[in-house]
């Protein structure tokens, strides 16, 4: 984990309210593994006062780019900033996806703003894998594919691709692979990440989840992100024993 000042490099919006920040900041990059996040102070002031959450969306040599969506004030201040801004950046955070293993089918699946790990991840996949990306949203304006690749959508509103949520689209494809040779990695909202791990423990299919929660510090001092643990009693901290975890390890 460091803290260091990094240079705003761009701010793009790639799609209505969905941008992509580029930081140069070779230390982190250098050290980071897809899943992680940073923690990223958007001010030199202190309003607001905590530093903001993002997950790893790409790393270019020294450069790192985070996606995130406009939700509020300081992720409003952030899609303001320009080439040359300075930002403070801890990181890289967490336990990020075990893409090792002996299995040959990659299925992604993403949920609006969930996304933003992926480009990362699929960068760094063995090319012999074979990768689908379901992708999800609740129209098409939501559905976000940046970097992804060999791509089915599902809305619940029916306005593209498959009319319902993107676990449904998963189940009704999902006979198409060999569910001993598969592995499904998952980021979306809460609801979703349920039904994807509740789906793959009853399929028999190995599953890793990146979860989300407010965050006041991003490695375990202030124990404010807690979700049940389905090892042992009590709970763990998706800052520092997350983002990422097995399905079968957590109950959301």
């Amino acid at each position: 984990m460091l803290q260091v000042d990094t240079i705003v490099e761009s701010v793009q919006e790639i799609k209505k309210n969905i941008f992509l920040l580029k930081v140069s900041a070779p230390s982190i990059a250098a050290e980071a593994k897809p899943g992680q996040f940073c923690n990223i102070k958007v001010n030199d002031n202190n309003s607001p006062l905590l530093r903001r959450p993002f997950s790893i969306c790409e790393i270019a040599a020294d450069k790192i780019s985070f996606m995130f969506n406009i939700v509020g004030v300081g992720t409003e201040i952030l899609s303001k900033k320009r080439k040359g801004d300075r930002l403070n950046i801890i990181g890289p955070l967490g336990n990020g996806f075990n893409y090792e293993g002996n299995y040959k089918n990659v299925l992604i699946v993403a949920g609006g703003i969930g996304a933003a790990p992926f480009p990362f991840l699929l960068n760094e996949i063995a090319e012999d894998r074979q990768i689908s990306c379901f992708i999800g949203g609740r129209t098409k304006d939501d559905l976000i594919s940046y970097k992804m690749k060999n791509i089915l959508t599902s809305t619940d509103d029916g306005s593209e691709g498959f009319h319902g949520n993107v676990v449904k689209l998963l189940k009704s494809k999902i006979n198409e692979y060999d569910k001993n040779e598969t592995k499904i990695f998952a980021c979306g909202p809460t609801p979703m990440l349920r039904a994807v791990s509740e789906f793959s423990i009853k399929e028999g299919i190995e599953c890793e989840i990146s979860t989300e929660s407010v965050m006041a510090c991003g490695f375990g001092i202030c124990q404010g992100c807690v979700v049940q643990s389905s090892r042992k009693d009590g709970f763990v901290l998706v800052c520092k024993d997350g983002p990422v975890f097995n399905a079968v390890d957590v109950k959301l």
